[in-house]
């Protein structure tokens, strides 16, 4: 891969951090969704103990190089695709990749893997055969489903020898066998876990593995706030601290090991789209039913002043959920190939976002702009609300307006008390609750909240996982990333239109399309983003000087020598 080093050295350790806990190795179950530990099957610190038949290129967006399997067949209309797996491929026991292996993962997780989004496409399965000793073919529904092929690529295989079907969707601490460059070593519940490199590992010689694994251990730790995780940093406790807080990043990296040289911090470019930071507004909540009070309360977070005040002016505006890329509805007019799209939902896409002129409300950064006030009022009285003094309240019943938004991150709380100030001069009232990790991932998995602070992130190639974000399906599944509650029928015909284009034209105004209709819906207030990625690193660690459309990738990263 161009972004990694084939000549980078090997061995040596790298240590990362998190705040939170773990109870869990088991990263593909609902229970342990937000509690397995890091590093076993990550997007970002990368598949360590288990592989997929296929892996990413994180240079070409819908490319999918062979790892287990060395080849692939599929037919144009893409009703089935057809693996074999590579004679090198074993797991870390010994024990050959087989079709028994990857049949045996594609039920098992069907079945009682996470409902969402991998049970729903592995549901879409009609039939799963063996052919030859190496060989295994799924057929599909139909084909309507372009990504469906490449979701079957990327799903994880399972050694059926080592896995109990009836305890799998149970937490376990016992060491799971994969196929990956990594084993599980050390193991402390909620401190830290430690990944030991597999010498007989089968695929090290593999072209698009060439430059990858390059630590002989990958240690995760773990903190109960970020502040004391900062402050291990500064002393060197772990490598890597990537930085999303302005204030940090320009002032709190004065310490000796930062000033000589020790750590460095980096910008780093990327060509991903920049997704959407926002609140979350939990729609199943009576309060948050009207899509009228949603957009006065959208109105209310004043990014202007926020940036200045608190941030220094680093940040950007968020406006789009596929912001800064061709993806985007932001500033482009509706496309003839979207108004077809859209004409069945004639009131699901706002007039000005529908013509391209939409965008964030601007205020004029004094923390009260009396337009922008008066704006979000008269919104708020169409749907039924009154001032009653200095409250806001239902016209009908007399109940106040008011929520509370659950943080799991103290950092967090300044963005929200400035936000709660702003909604507060109209007689909103809003609270913040602080709760541990723990207590946060179980009530967000429950839906139990308000409105939370949340991140979707975005690529260049969206898909199937935007069902699990806003499907009506995905609205009432347990621990699915329809943090809002969405159930729109014009967003789950436009999911649908993406993941059945079969040109880049039709593919970005499917995009664009859904893009519309979530910003319409105004579920989320909002917030910013970085213009960039920004890591620091102790120099003990170092990267290729390449990197990819994707940003940094860890698994890449080597030691130093010393």
């Amino acid at each position: 891969m161009p972004y990694a080093d084939p000549n980078a050295p090997k061995g040596g350790t790298i240590t990362y951090a998190f705040v939170g806990t773990y109870d869990s190795l088991n990263p593909f179950i609902v229970k342990s969704l937000t509690t397995t530990s890091r590093g076993i099957w990550d997007a970002s610190l990368g598949n360590n103990v288990f592989e997929s038949l296929l892996t990413r290129n994180r240079d070409e967006a819908f490319s999918l190089y062979g790892l287990l399997a060395d080849s692939v067949d599929m037919p144009d209309d893409r009703s089935s695709v057809a693996f074999t797996i590579n004679p090198k491929a074993h797991f870390s026991d010994g024990q050959p990749v087989t079709p028994e292996d990857v049949i045996f993962s594609w039920q098992i997780l069907r079945d009682k893997g996470r409902p969402k989004p991998n049970g729903e496409w592995y549901k879409l399965v009609t039939k799963a055969e063996k052919f030859g000793d190496r060989g295994v073919k799924f057929t599909f529904e139909n084909g309507d489903n372009r990504e469906l092929p490449l979701l079957m690529g990327l799903m994880p295989i399972l050694p059926k020898h080592a896995i109990d079907p009836e305890t799998f969707d149970q937490s376990t601490l016992k060491p799971m066998i994969g196929t990956g460059p990594y084993v599980m070593a050390q193991i402390d519940p909620g401190q830290r876990f430690v990944l030991k490199r597999d010498p007989n590992y089968w695929g090290k010689d593999l072209p698009v593995k060439r430059g990858f694994d390059n630590f002989d251990e990958i240690r995760v730790d773990y903190y109960r706030d970020r502040n004391a995780m900062f402050e291990a940093f500064k002393k060197g406790l772990y490598d890597v601290n990537p930085e999303s807080d302005p204030a940090t990043w320009l002032d709190g990296y004065d310490f000796p090991a930062a000033q000589d040289g020790r750590v460095v911090k980096e910008t780093v470019n990327n060509g991903l789209p920049k997704g959407m930071t926002g609140f979350a507004m939990n729609t199943r909540r009576p309060q948050f039913a009207d899509v009228r009070v949603r957009g006065a309360l959208a109105m209310l977070f004043d990014f202007e002043w926020v940036n200045k005040n608190l941030f220094s002016g680093a940040y950007s505006r968020n406006g789009s959920f596929f912001q800064n890329s061709v993806l985007s509805a932001l500033g482009v007019p509706a496309s003839d190939t979207e108004k077809k799209l859209l004409a069945p939902f004639p009131d699901a896409v706002e007039p000005d976002v529908m013509d391209g002129t939409y965008k964030p409300t601007v205020s004029d950064g004094s923390g009260g702009d009396r337009k922008v006030m008066r704006a979000a009022l008269n919104l708020l009285e169409q749907a039924g609300y009154k001032l009653n003094g200095n409250q806001l309240v239902d016209a009908k019943t007399g109940e106040p307006l008011s929520f509370e938004i659950l943080l799991q991150d103290r950092t967090q709380e300044r963005v929200a008390l400035a936000y709660i100030r702003s909604l507060a001069r109209i007689g909103i009232k809003a609270t913040v609750r602080t709760v541990d990790s723990v207590q946060y991932q179980r009530r967000v998995a429950d839906f139990d909240f308000d409105m939370i602070m949340t991140y979707w992130p975005a690529t260049l190639s969206p898909g199937s996982e935007q069902g699990n974000r806003w499907s009506t399906s995905s609205a009432d599944v347990p621990s699915s990333f329809n943090y809002v509650g969405a159930r729109s029928p014009a967003i789950d015909a436009m999911i649908a239109a993406v993941v059945a284009a079969r040109s880049q034209e039709d593919f970005v105004a499917a995009v664009r399309a859904l893009d519309r209709v979530l910003i319409s819906g105004h579920y989320v207030v909002p917030l910013y983003y970085l213009p960039d990625q920004w890591v620091a690193r102790w120099t003990r660690v170092d990267h290729p000087k390449t990197q990819s459309v994707n940003g940094y990738t860890l698994s890449t990263w080597y030691a130093t020598p010393q």
